[in-house]
Formats: structure tokens, sequence, C-alpha cells
């Protein structure tokens, strides 16, 4: 056998046993007559050494060894006298009685150690390599930890794992699809599947009330640090339930999640926000509880005071930064360029410090101390704190204010990753409209329930009344980011006729796109709805990461690309001619 043992394996209890180890050199250090070897597999590492008893025929071949060379060994495991408390096999090594040469290895491009020298573009194009450091090796086994623990949840709750199909139709709306010739079915194509949506809806319509399935997807859409061209949802369904029977099960999913895979426990109900006091007071759908800083509106307290720029604007609002009066004006400047940037957009910034001999503002000379104490007041700002202020358009001025709240939270060092607040969000718009295209499109997707309070308004023409309807949907949000999400279902083939009607479309080509699922909801569609968690998102956030990549074996790169396997590329003109396809560049 090529091992007794694994390399994160012996203890002191081992001392004195002969084993058999394999695995990879990751160091080899001599001193004076002895020469030590650090063998590493994916459990660990355990220090070999090789002494003055040793034969002349092992000293030869360890001369011959470097670093991730593969190597085999038999010896006595010795306790060491000089302890490593860094690593668990640190009590003990294994003094060399056999050693097996199983594979050379040329130098890495390079070091394969927790902080490598290897920039990012390197390690991707050897990412087999990559994968060999603890961080990535840690990443991928909490990403299995994950999967077990969901599929013991659900599987304990009464939910079926079932798959469904990658090779699909192609539906509009939402993302661009993947398409894939047919060569049997020349001129026609598939697309891989941006979620199984349609599927499990059908599913419920089959009688399975309880589904789900870690299922891969796919959109052809740009790239950042927590999205990827192929992605993984832990993808789920129930019927006869409501929105409440949908939170209280998946909210119970986080929870053993947290506890089961970080020890952490959360025995209160996870708070609750509506999209309106999310937008309100975070300037986010996506609200990063773990610090205050609400935004606050004072358009009726600042207005008035001929200052043009707040005079003139719809809106005014502005966020309080605990502690930070203490801003320089070089400080100031710079963040006042900051929101100026084209991602931001902000003309300006106006500024107030709190202190206790009182209020300094960049725009004294408009307002009193009485006026700026009202301001501060209404932030509940007090001696020491920062007040920064934006105007004009409400709806975008409050999404920079957004993002100036999530900036400002960086820099104070207030958005932690060893804390977790989970938040839902619920009671979203069902459509949003679109002034280049002069249409509506679905929030969430086309087969997302209005509120059923809503649905006289659903049925109105009036474009003021379907601009006030309510989706019956919600997200799951961590730390600022939009873990999953869902909706209770359209199930009733008169109401999914007028979605699609709301959202421009024909008869016609509403038949002809999702006709198999119009005519299911005629044979006794049951109440239903469900949510998708981004798995691979969760796994970051589990892991205390931004992006999603290290949580992923394989990834893209930000121009969809795999480095690794250069991928994309040209097929030969033999296959395209078979695929019936022709490349127009």
């Amino acid at each position: 056998m090529y091992r007794t043992h694994t390399c994160g394996e012996l203890r002191i209890a081992n001392v004195g046993q002969t084993v058999t180890l394999s695995g990879w050199v990751q160091r080899i250090r001599k001193m004076g007559g002895m020469s030590f070897i650090d063998l590493r597999d994916r459990y660990g590492i355990t220090q070999l050494v090789i002494d003055e008893s040793a034969s002349k025929e092992i000293n030869n071949q360890a001369e011959k060894l470097g670093r991730e060379y593969v190597i085999q060994i038999e010896g006595e495991v010795l306790e060491r006298q000089s302890k490593n408390n860094k690593i668990d096999t640190g009590d003990i090594e294994v003094r060399i009685s056999k050693l097996n040469l199983l594979n050379a290895s040329l130098t890495p491009p390079f070091t394969i150690e927790d902080v490598s020298d290897g920039g990012e573009d390197l390690r991707a194009t050897y990412r087999y390599l990559d994968l060999r450091r603890n961080p990535l090796k840690n990443a991928l086994i909490l990403r299995h930890k994950m999967a077990q623990e969901t599929r013991k949840y659900l599987s304990d709750n009464g939910f079926l794992e079932i798959e469904t199909p990658y090779l699909i139709s192609s539906t509009p709306e939402g993302a661009r699809d993947f398409v894939v010739p047919s060569r049997m079915n020349p001129g026609q194509f598939y697309a891989l599947p941006q979620s199984p949506q349609t599927l499990k809806q059908l599913l419920m319509l089959a009688g399975y009330d309880k589904y789900f399935q870690i299922v891969r997807c796919f959109r052809d859409e740009d790239l950042r640090a927590d999205r990827q061209p192929e992605f993984t949802q832990i993808d789920c369904e129930m019927s006869f339930v409501e929105r409440e029977d949908i939170l209280q099960i998946f909210e119970g999913m986080a929870k053993h999640l947290f506890k089961s895979v970080l020890g952490r426990e959360f025995n209160e109900q996870f708070p609750r926000m509506s999209y309106a006091d999310a937008m309100k007071y975070y300037g986010s759908d996506k609200p990063d509880i773990r610090f205050d800083m609400r935004i606050q509106e004072i358009t009726d307290l600042v207005k008035g005071h001929n200052f043009v720029v707040f005079d003139s604007a719809e809106y005014i609002g502005g966020i309080c930064v605990k502690g930070a009066a203490s801003y320089t004006r070089k400080q100031l400047d710079e963040l006042t360029e900051w929101v100026k940037r084209p991602q931001i957009g902000a003309k300006g910034l106006v500024y107030a410090r709190v202190s206790e001999e009182g209020i300094k503002s960049s725009v004294d000379k408009f307002y009193t101390q009485e006026t700026l104490a009202k301001v501060a007041e209404a932030f509940g700002a007090e001696a020491g704190d920062l007040i920064l202020i934006l105007s004009g358009d409400k709806k975008k001025t409050v999404v920079m204010l957004g993002t100036l709240r999530i900036e400002m939270g960086n820099r104070m060092g207030l958005r932690d990753n060893s804390v977790y607040a989970p938040l839902w969000v619920y009671d979203f718009p069902l459509l949003e409209w679109d002034d280049e295209t002069q249409r509506f499109y679905a929030m969430h997707h086309p087969f997302t329930s209005p509120k059923p309070e809503d649905m006289d308004k659903f049925f109105s023409n009036a474009k003021e009344d379907l601009e006030q309807v309510s989706a019956n949907a919600y997200d799951f949000v961590i730390n600022g980011t939009e873990v999953g999400g869902g909706s209770i279902r359209i199930y009733n083939a008169d109401v999914q006729a007028r979605m699609f009607e709301v959202l421009g479309m024909t008869k016609e080509e509403a038949e002809r796109q999702f006709s198999f699922i119009i005519n299911a909801f005629k044979y006794g569609a049951p109440p239903h709805g469900g949510l998708a968690f981004g798995f691979d998102r969760f796994c970051a956030l589990f892991g205390g990461q931004e992006t999603i990549r290290d949580f992923i074996a394989f990834p893209k790169n930000n121009s969809g690309r795999d480095v690794m396997l250069d991928a994309p590329g040209p097929i030969a003109e033999e296959q395209m001619k078979e695929l019936a396809i022709k490349s127009t560049l």
C-alpha cells in the first residue's frame, strides 16, 4: 500500500510505530549531518528526518529531491525534541528507513505556501498547483461541508433532491443565455439553464411538494468578484405554502448551517425589513446591518436658506459617521472627489463636524448654529461625529448615500467579516418601468406572484397602478450581500397570461415561449413558492471572503475565460459544418 497514515494523522500515541506515508515535498532543510523534509498531503504536514543512522542509498535519494516531488517513505515515529505547535503533527517526526521516488516535479512557477509569491493570472494558469495551497484547500473543504449539511437539513425536512435537465429551450427576460447548437436538429439550439425555475414549478404540478437541488446554472453576463458564468444554486420549491412558511423553513436551514459549519448560534428570529425601508434608510435593497449609520432625510430642515444647491434639490439627505469629526480638510476633499467619480455620480459633498464648541460646516455662511443644531439632532449626532450630506434627484441620491455609507463603513472598520448580520427583505416592486423601451420588466422573473391585496392594480391598465404592485417576493441578505431570493409563484393560468401581457408579450409570443407551463397550469396547479441561494456566495461569506473564486475549484477570470484550459476557443471547421453553424469573425 502507498500509505498507512495520512500526513495530518500521526500523534504522540503513534510513537514507536513503523508507518508508510506518501505525499509532496513541501521543503527540505539541512542541519549539519541531518536532513529534514516536510511532507504534505491534503490532511496536513509531517516532518521527516534523515539522521546519521540513514543508509548511503537514502542520503543519495534525498539529495535528488526537490519541491513538489512525490515520494513514499517508510519509517519509525519519534517524539520531536523541538516541537511545533503550529501544526497538528508538531509533536512527532518520522525517521526515514525507506524512501521511494514516485514522481519528480518541475520547479513550480510560484511557491506552494499559504501566502504565495504568484500573481492571480499565474496562479489561475496553474490552478491545479494553486489548489494545493491551504487557503484554497480549506475553501473547498468548507464548500463540501456546507453542501453536506444543506442536504442533511433539507432531507430531514422532507425534501427530495431531484435533478433537472441542462439542455433546455431559450427563454426571454433575465440575463443572456448560453446556447448550444443541436447536431440532430440543424439550425436549432438548446439553452443552458439560468435556473431551473419553470422545471421546479412543473415538479410542484407533478405532486413533488418539497424539492431541492444543488444545481449548476449558467448566465452569459459581465463578471465581477461575486459572479461567474457558471455558478451553483441551492434551488428549492414547496407546495401549499405562503411566504411565512418559506421564511421559516429556510431561516431554519441558514441557522443550521451557521451552527454546524461555523459553530454560530442564532436563537432569535432574523430581522425583517421592507424594500421601501431598505431603500429609505440604507440606499440599497441588500443592506449591511452590521453597523448603523442610517440615511436621514433633512430636506425640510435645510431648504429655503438661500443655498441654491439645496434649494433646487428634490431630496437632501445624509449619514452620521460616529467618531469621524477628526477627519482633516485633506481627507474631506479626497472624500468629495470620491463621491464625484462616475461610479457614484454626486456633484459635491456637504459636511458638518460636531464638537463641544458647536458645529462647523462647509456651508456655514448659509446656516445659523441653531439650524445646524437641528440638523445634528435629526441625525442623533454628538460631539466627535461627522455628518455627510448629498442632494439631488431622490432616487439617485438615496442610492449614492447608500454607496457612501458602505465606503465609510469600510473606512471606519465597521464591516468585520467575522460578524454575521442576516436579514430578510420583502415587498419588492413586482415590475420595473424602463423609459428607453417604454415597457415594464419583471423585477424578479415573470413567474413571481403579485401580493394578493394588489391583484386589482395588477389587472389595471394604468401605469401608475402597475408601478405600485408589490411582489410576493423575498431576499435573504447577509452583510450587504444578497445570498438568496425567491417568491410565491403564479399558479393560475389567467394571472400568468396577464403577467406576460404586462411584460409586453403577445399571446402568440407567450404561447411559443411558455406553452408548456401555461398548459400545465390547467391541470390542477397547487399554490407554491420557493427560493434559491447562491451557494458560491454563501460559501465565500462563511469563509470570510468577498470573492467567490477561491470557493470554486476551476473558476473563470473577469473575461469569462478559463486560462488553464484556454477556453473558450475555436472549433474545427468540420465540427461547425456538422452543427450547421458559421462564424462571422
